[in-house]
């Protein structure tokens, strides 16, 4: 189908957006058969199912056929390709707006969400604090929002357990952070242990005392905006991946949306245009 012709969603990228991931995707192999869907296409299918929750089989027909996206979506969380992209707009964003390329500090938070029958008993768990069943989501932000690294594993999972697996992750990437903020479920050990290990300095955030209902507090409330920024995301809403690494590489996705439309500020978000008729028989 010509690119004129296709639906366009609020999804979508923009064509000043595109002019952003295009050069950061993995060129086409010289030889061999040729791809026959235009790589837009499928990125914007991979964000549809992002924004929308839909499953992937449940993609609108107008873009590419379901199984091709979900290849396509697959191969480059393989190929390392989904993580590279996504690191190099955040560089670029953090230049844009006259920070060094890598954060000095950072703050972590943790986050459990349901989970769908579609994920499995051996990677769920139950989270006795929240009362839920299903997933944990922790994640590292610079202090401007951005993503720094994600981990998802089952929600009965320690806060203090996650969080040094996700911040070794992030130290053996080659991330050196030297200050991190998190709240009182970081406290205790996992604050020596970050300086002993990492060099680390980690600074309990914690509520005031007495106080009741919510607040915003310092530096904290970043990491929760960021968190509100992916569950805005329907599917993301609860986890519904049979795969923990595959959750991981969908909230890459959809930060790479936010930091696009972050990026090229001037350009509004996509607007639906007309759909082509087509005869149901």
């Amino acid at each position: 189908m010509a690119r004129g012709a296709r639906y366009r969603y609020p999804s979508d990228l923009s064509d000043s957006q595109w002019a952003l991931v295009e050069p950061l995707l993995p060129a086409a192999a010289p030889v061999g058969r040729r791809e026959k869907h235009d790589r837009r296409d499928l990125v914007d299918a991979i964000l549809y199912v992002v924004r929308s929750g839909c499953a992937w089989r449940a993609l609108p027909s107008d873009y590419p056929p379901w199984q091709t996206v979900y290849y396509y979506f697959a191969r480059w969380h393989d190929a390392g390709v989904t993580v590279r992209v996504h690191d190099m707009l955040r560089e670029q964003v953090r230049v844009t707006e006259g920070r060094n390329r890598e954060p000095s500090a950072g703050i972590i938070d943790s986050q459990s969400v349901k989970g769908a029958d579609t994920v499995s008993a051996a990677s769920r768990g139950y989270d006795a604090g929240k009362k839920i069943n299903g997933r944990k989501r922790f994640v590292v932000v610079d202090t401007t929002g951005l993503l720094l690294a994600v981990l998802v594993v089952p929600a009965s999972t320690h806060d203090t357990a996650g969080g040094r697996q996700v911040l070794l992750d992030g130290y053996f990437a080659g991330r050196r952070l030297r200050l991190l903020f998190a709240d009182g479920g970081f406290a205790g050990q996992f604050v020596g242990w970050a300086a002993r290990l990492l060099r680390l300095t980690v600074e309990v955030v914690r509520k005031p005392a007495g106080q009741k209902g919510f607040s915003v507090l310092p530096r904290r409330w970043v990491v929760e905006r960021t968190l509100s920024w992916i569950t805005a995301h329907r599917r993301h809403a609860r986890d519904y991946e049979r795969r923990p690494d595959h959750a991981e590489s969908l909230i890459r996705w959809t930060m790479i949306a936010t930091m696009v439309r972050r990026i090229d500020r001037s350009a509004p978000a996509g607007r639906p245009g007309p759909r082509p008729l087509q005869r149901i028989t």
